[in-house]
């Protein structure tokens, strides 16, 4: 159930059985805590209310089948037993028991929130090794302990920190480790920080780190990431050398990037997602804050910052970057005009963090993307990939080769990796979902859009309340949202489960398929 270091057995009612309709949810409390009460064809069941990523109330998600998906980022949980099925989050629910007369159920108050983590292990006879510090490698590390492996799990990191919720990086909050350092001692998860791998002796089953140390695997975990693209800039762009010239890629740097921000003049390149929250969070923080970008595809996102007094400069790249005393100074737009700058972020994209696989037989793509199968193997036997550096089949695309730097999709990677460690053939076929946060104001997405020939819009974008169908070849290939909750969640659930979307109801005017509350 809810933790709570105390052990107690409550009973009450939470409503009559005449409340709830089949597929319908309701939230109830019971001891002070937030239930989620479901009714479906099998009769009644009852998870925690919240979602355990954000806290997200999961009575305003989308409820298909057995399983309930967050409203704001796409977790998905079985109704029944509260298990994770779908990620971000790294927490089960509580279940509760539930009598059918009156929907009164009850339930052991206890501290359990992720079901059985294994606490017994072997004598390190074992060793798998994992290359990360995101959440492919915690929920790869935690779904092995989950089924009982007891070998030696080691996580090695080039970050300063246990692995993190890396997406808070563009809001510099301070919380933002996804485990604490004893959570991961009781379970025998080991750390290894300031750490870099140089290479992999595939024949040999090692890896030579940068400290000159070489260290034997019995199963590898490739997820190391991408890191933001600043080389290239160097080469198109003179002055990206200057002090005070940033890209976001650490806790560190999101410091930095804050300290030299508050009360000075900003100019972000670039129109990634994640220089489009920097800019969102620096507009109440930042004298000014500009934006100078080449090509706009989040075009429903500049309203919001433009409501902010954050300055665009559509269709300008960045000519030169120019300084005094080795500091920036000013920014050259390519069309001529002169953007004064004390700091400039750069978010022009990322590559792959995948550098020390050069001369070993694991396989890349043309982009230098690790690729996998369906069960997240290489191509060398017992080394496995996920996350950002990997390109993997997409089920939702009939197995087109991908690569999705989702935070999202690096939990699930994770997890098909570790199942499939433990030789429990299982496949990814998890829907890719995407969220950002732009002052407060969330825009939800999922599905895969490359290649969309056209957009249907639902709502309006101006009055930033929307649903957007993106289309390719007559079906429904993704979709976005802004205010308009839970219709992203609904439909990565359809397609979970294999429903195809048409075009023809995505221009309906009636949307009742959609079965929004």
């Amino acid at each position: 159930m809810v933790p709570t270091p105390v052990q107690e057995e409550i009973t009450e009612v939470a409503c009559l059985e005449s409340d709830l309709q089949n597929g319908q949810m309701k939230e109830v409390e019971v001891g002070q805590q937030k239930v989620l009460l479901v009714r479906g064809e099998a009769g009644f069941s009852a998870v925690g209310g919240l979602c355990s990523h954000y806290g997200a109330p999961l009575v305003k998600g989308a409820l298909l089948g057995d399983r309930v998906r967050c409203p704001w980022h796409g977790a998905c949980f079985n109704i029944k037993t509260g298990d994770i099925e779908d990620y971000p989050g790294l927490d089960c629910l509580p279940a509760y028991k539930v009598g059918c007369l009156y929907a009164s159920f009850k339930g052991t108050l206890g501290n359990s929130s992720i079901n059985d983590l294994g606490k017994v292990f072997e004598q390190w006879l074992t060793k798998n090794l994992f290359f990360s510090s995101g959440p492919a490698s915690l929920v790869c590390a935690e779904t092995l302990r989950q089924n009982s492996y007891g070998g030696r799990i080691v996580i090695v990191t080039k970050e300063e920190l246990l692995p993190f919720d890396k997406p808070k990086l563009s809001k510099v909050d301070g919380n933002i480790l996804l485990r604490q350092s004893d959570f991961l001692q009781e379970h025998g998860i080991e750390v290894w920080t300031q750490r870099e791998v140089i290479s992999v002796d595939t024949g040999a089953k090692t890896v030579a780190l940068g400290d000159g140390t070489v260290h034997g695997y019995n199963q590898l975990l490739i997820a190391t990431g991408c890191r933001s693209v600043c080389r290239p800039a160097l080469c198109l762009c003179p002055g990206a050398e200057l002090e005070n010239v940033k890209v976001l890629q650490s806790f560190r740097d999101a410091k930095e990037i804050h300290r030299l921000a508050v009360g000075k003049k900003v100019v972000v390149v670039g129109t990634s997602f994640i220089g489009m929250e920097v800019a969102a969070y620096l507009s109440d923080k930042a004298a000014i804050v500009s934006i100078s970008f080449e090509f706009i595809y989040i075009f429903f996102s500049l309203k919001i910052l433009k409501d902010q007094n954050v300055k665009f400069y559509m269709k300008d790249g960045v000519s030169e970057i120019r300084g005094e005393n080795g500091k920036v100074k000013e920014v050259l737009l390519k069309c001529g005009s002169v953007l004064d700058a004390d700091v400039v972020v750069l978010g022009i994209g990322v590559t792959p963090n995948s550098d020390f696989l050069k001369g070993s037989q694991i396989a890349t793509d043309s982009k230098s993307h690790v690729v996998v199968d369906k069960f997240m193997r290489t191509n060398v036997p017992d080394i496995f990939s996920a996350g950002d550096v990997a390109s993997f089949p997409l089920t939702l695309r009939q197995n087109l080769q991908v690569n999705i730097a989702h935070w999202q999709m690096a939990h699930a990677h994770g997890r098909i990796a570790a199942l499939n460690m433990l030789n429990k053939p299982t496949e990814m076929n998890s829907v890719p979902f995407f969220w950002t946060m732009l002052k407060g104001k969330s825009v939800r997405y999922a599905g895969y859009g490359e290649g969309y020939t056209q957009i249907v819009f639902k709502g309006n974008v101006e009055e930033q309340k929307f649903l957007a169908f993106y289309i390719k070849e007559g079906v429904v290939v993704a979709a976005a949202s802004m205010n308009f909750d839970p219709a992203v969640a609904r439909l990565a659930e359809m397609m979970a489960t294999g429903r195809t979307i048409t075009k023809a109801q995505a221009e309906s005017d009636d949307l009742s398929w959609l079965q929004m509350p």
